[in-house]
């Protein structure tokens, strides 16, 4: 894993899916300050990268989680990554919405699916996981059986683990903070005294840059 971590963090910070900018930090919805940004949907844009994870994501399933029998897509931003997994393997697929919808058939689950199954959800970004965990709890409400999530990148945030912890669900990332930030200094991305900054971010994001 350790190696798979380090390539897609090159790759993210190569096509720019990834940004660090500790001198002009940028807003998230939320209000938060951040020196860092992440849209992995620039990744589906770029044919190697896309392979990479996908490949990775295969591995890690067929090793963590071999007797899947559905994979799961968070929308918006997994439901592609979802499809190519689950196209690689074989596998039927499903898609879990924020919320039910407001017409129709009112559904969150969108797809195809049996009490009892056994799913691997995969998720593009966790940050502090409450969008992600909504999705494992609507599938649970369903019946399914969710073995663990995949993510490709997270935050590395304490309440992340907490609240994946407390849901019961295991988490495996392709990559992760720390070994971005090692690879964005080792390349360049970086300057060594920003180090500083991205460290002070993560441990307190929500007050960081007030």
């Amino acid at each position: 894993m350790e190696n798979t971590a380090k390539t897609i963090a090159a790759y993210l910070l190569q096509i720019k899916a990834i940004k660090l900018q500790p001198s002009n930090p940028f807003t998230w919805a939320s209000g938060w300050k951040s020196p860092i940004y992440c849209d992995n949907r620039k990744t589906l844009s770029f044919p190697d990268v896309r392979q990479a994870i996908r490949e990775s994501f295969v591995r890690v399933i067929k090793e963590k989680f071999p007797d899947a029998e559905l994979i799961a897509g968070v929308a918006t931003g997994a439901i592609a990554h979802g499809v190519l997994v689950a196209e690689a393997m074989g596998l039927p697929f499903v898609y879990v919405r924020s919320g039910a919808k407001e017409h129709g058939l009112r559904n969150q689950i969108e797809g195809f699916y049996k009490k009892g199954q056994k799913v691997v959800v995969i998720e593009d970004l966790v940050s502090t996981g409450g969008s992600s965990l909504r999705a494992v709890s609507a599938l649970r409400e369903a019946g399914c059986n969710v073995m663990g999530m995949i993510a490709i990148f997270t935050y590395g945030f304490q309440k992340a683990s907490d609240n994946f912890s407390a849901s019961e669900v295991t988490l495996f990332t392709l990559s992760d903070y720390n070994t971005l930030i090692d690879k964005a200094l080792s390349t360049g991305f970086i300057a060594l005294n920003d180090i500083d900054t991205l460290k002070e971010w993560r441990q307190d994001p929500s007050n960081w840059g007030k």
